[in-house]
């Protein structure tokens, strides 16, 4: 299998396809399954890297914490690992969140960004009662089954691993406007109608990076990309054949 490894500790990533590279970065308690029909419907133009980040996917947890500083050195040292100087990059979620910090401590490195249901604070979401309409139970029974099937710490490791995200998401991430506002990358910023990130909290991420070009995909929850595969791609795609170099 396909491990590279990144900061001492064994990572699992997938290279497909040709052209400029563009890095996939998965949400939290998610694999690269989850974008891999994206990544896939994008490799005939760009060479898409897909890496797991620790505890998740085919990746091993490792004692600690979670925190976005941490995934992000990962993100770092795994661009460092595979030789890409640069990238595009598309985010979902805490992927997405992990892309605006790339853009924002690492600018040279992002040619240009996606950020898919993202956040930049913990008061973001919406209410618990809206958030059960936010992603069905078979998707959401659907990344359990993922997280069954490919993590080398076994099925029951799992509940370790969302409460680490949790306690994260608790706390992180804390990224205000007015940093949001020093993103020189071109940006695109996506989230579904019935997000589980606020319509408003979305908004402010798109009017806070400069330029930045706003999507709302209809009928779709938080899993944007599972919920309208095909009008997620055609979206992505034309923003970021515009930005090829």
């Amino acid at each position: 299998m396909p491990y590279v490894d990144l900061l001492g500790h064994p990572s699992y990533h997938e290279i497909v396809g040709a052209g400029e590279p563009l890095m996939l970065l998965h949400g939290g308690y998610c694999s690269i399954e989850h974008l891999r029909p994206l990544g896939d419907a994008l490799a005939d133009t760009y060479r898409v890297h897909a890496p797991e980040r620790v505890g998740h996917g085919r990746t091993a947890d490792r004692d600690g914490p979670f925190s976005y500083a941490a995934g992000l050195e990962e993100t770092v040292a795994y661009l460092d690992a595979v030789g890409l100087a640069s990238a595009h990059v598309v985010g979902f979620s805490d992927g997405a969140i992990l892309g605006l910090l790339l853009a924002l401590e690492h600018p040279g490195r992002v040619r240009s960004l996606v950020s898919i249901s993202g956040n930049v604070d913990t008061d973001a979401f919406v209410s618990d009662e809206e958030a059960a309409h936010t992603m069905t139970a078979e998707a959401s029974a659907q990344l359990d089954r993922e997280y069954a099937d490919l993590s080398p710490d076994g099925p029951e490791h799992g509940e370790v691993v969302v409460a680490k995200l949790t306690q994260m998401w608790l706390t992180e991430p804390r990224i205000t406007p007015e940093v949001l506002a020093t993103i020189t990358a071109p940006t695109l910023v996506m989230a579904g109608d019935h997000d589980m990130v606020r319509p408003d909290h979305t908004l402010l991420i798109a009017q806070s990076i400069p330029g930045a070009q706003l999507a709302i995909v209809p009928g779709a929850g938080h899993l944007v990309a599972h919920d309208r595969p095909t009008l997620v791609g055609l979206t992505v795609r034309e923003f970021l054949d515009a930005h090829r170099g």
